[in-house]
């Protein structure tokens, strides 16, 4: 007995350790990026994205880590990292193949579907993020996994007025927040059956049993 629950306070201890490292690397990132224009006195905003135009290319993958000041990264970072560790502590068999998803998609339509601006920061990951964990509970119907949508809900259900073009929006990248929200969603769907699923009810399980005893049965005559 002892041992078991060693053996599975260790196994808890990698998983927590593992939905932690990659955020954090990226967190650091970020804050390395500002901390350097902030002691080199420059502005690394022509490394966002532009969109269809060639020199905002390079901004699909660098926008996230760019950001205009220390309380937009602040801002960036905390609710990147609680959902971002959520997807990889919950999701963690297609944590890297959402997340990745997400990442790129959110980018590439920001740079086909985006004001003539320069677009920054770590929004679309954000918007991105809270759509894949709010539908794939959903979907997936696990008690669990529903808990974490109501929990997203509960903590980001706001964010929702950042997709369209108010007023209050329009100094801040809308359309990286919806393209972002569009990315976690088709991820959400794209992956559903894949990574944590409900549980089949007994009845079902003993059926799939029965089944397989039976295939294993056949006589070749």
């Amino acid at each position: 007995m002892f041992k078991i629950i060693t053996e599975n306070s260790s196994l808890e201890k990698r998983r927590v350790f593992h939905s932690l490292i990659f955020p954090l690397f990226l967190i650091i990132l970020m804050f390395s990026v500002r901390l350097i224009e902030e002691l080199e006195g420059i502005n690394l905003y022509y490394l966002g994205v532009k969109p269809l135009s060639i020199n905002g290319l390079p901004g699909i993958i660098l926008s996230p880590f760019i950001h205009s000041s220390w309380e937009h990264l602040f801002n960036n970072i905390i609710a990147f990292f609680i959902l971002s560790v959520t997807l990889f502590y919950f999701y963690r068999e297609i944590s890297y193949k959402v997340f990745f998803t997400i990442y790129i998609m959110a980018g590439a339509w920001l740079w086909f579907g985006g004001r003539p601006v320069w677009h920054v920061g770590a929004s679309g990951w954000i918007y991105g993020l809270s759509a894949f964990l709010f539908i794939s509970g959903v979907i997936r119907k696990h008690i669990p996994l529903l808990a974490i949508s109501l929990f997203v809900v509960f903590l980001y259900g706001s964010l929702v007025w950042g997709m369209f073009p108010i007023a209050n929006n329009l100094p801040h990248s809308w359309e990286g927040h919806l393209w972002g929200f569009i990315a976690g969603a088709i991820a959400a769907i794209v992956f559903r059956k894949q990574g944590p699923q409900k549980p089949l009810p007994i009845e079902e399980e003993e059926d799939e049993l029965d089944d397989e005893d039976d295939y294993w049965n056949i006589t070749e005559v």
